[in-house]
């Protein structure tokens, strides 16, 4: 469970719960199976009541992997290929997005960092957004610079995309009503993760198989018992949030009006 939860603070007793499921909602992630992890459940549940949701994935994922001989752009194109059947899991109708920077030199200050920028304020004018999901940038204690970064360009390329005079080249301006932050710092927001959205969540996880002895703890030999380890403390992790909140299993956000 603690590698679900990634140490990340719960949801206290007054947190909110469930806005109106959007018409159509971008998740944007650092790696392929950061989205799944941290609101695949949500994502599962708005799209079977029908919302159109669309995956944003910053790097190619090209370093996630234990094996010192792998080949990185061998890597980069199975992970592009996992990205696709958990989209396809999660109930995805939308776009998938990989944006291809090298995978753990997301947050380096160069060029293609404004790149970036720029092209997801593109990707959320054009596609309209009811609902933005990334990372939590002010995440204390935060390890991965990947992940710091990607909750950067979310947050920074909301606010850019709201407002006219930002990037006018880009697109009419749009606002998005909510940016749902995971791996929050400080939770104040739950959504609901009903069994079957968990299930759903629980497939597109299993779906980045290159991912399972590094992320998940499943070595190549194991007999069902490692993977059964993993699928529990996947459900443990909501109901975590759950018994927090007082809101039943859910995932939990940082909740911000923009």
């Amino acid at each position: 469970m603690s590698q679900i939860l990634g140490g990340a603070p719960l949801p206290g007793p007054d947190a909110t719960s469930n806005i109106d499921t959007p018409e159509v909602v971008v998740a944007i992630g650092a790696h392929p199976d950061d989205i799944e992890f941290h609101c695949g459940a949500t994502l599962a549940r708005w799209a079977m009541a029908g919302s159109v949701i669309h995956l944003v994935v910053c790097t190619d994922g090209s370093k996630g992997t234990w094996d010192a001989a792998a080949d990185t752009g061998e890597v980069a194109q199975l992970r592009r290929s996992e990205a696709a059947d958990a989209a396809s899991a999660l109930g995805v109708t939308g776009e998938v997005m990989l944006l291809g920077a090298t995978d753990g030199e997301l947050g380096l200050a160069t060029s293609s960092s404004q790149e970036l920028h720029d092209g997801l304020v593109g990707i959320i004018r054009r596609l309209q957004p009811d609902v933005v999901i990334g990372h939590d940038p002010w995440r204390r204690y935060r390890l991965h610079p990947d992940h710091r970064a990607a909750g950067w360009l979310a947050v920074d390329a909301c606010v850019a995309a709201r407002d006219p005079h930002f990037l006018a080249d880009r697109g009419r301006a749009h606002r998005p009503s909510w940016l749902l932050l995971f791996e929050a710092d400080e939770p104040d927001h739950v959504e609901h993760a009903p069994p079957g959205a968990m299930e759903v969540k629980v497939a597109a996880l299993l779906a980045h198989r290159s991912q399972w002895r590094s992320t998940m703890f499943i070595d190549d030999n194991d007999d069902g018992t490692q993977r059964d380890a993993f699928i529990n403390g996947v459900h443990q992790a909501a109901e975590a949030v759950g018994a927090a909140s007082t809101s039943g299993p859910g995932e939990s956000f940082k909740r911000l009006a923009l």
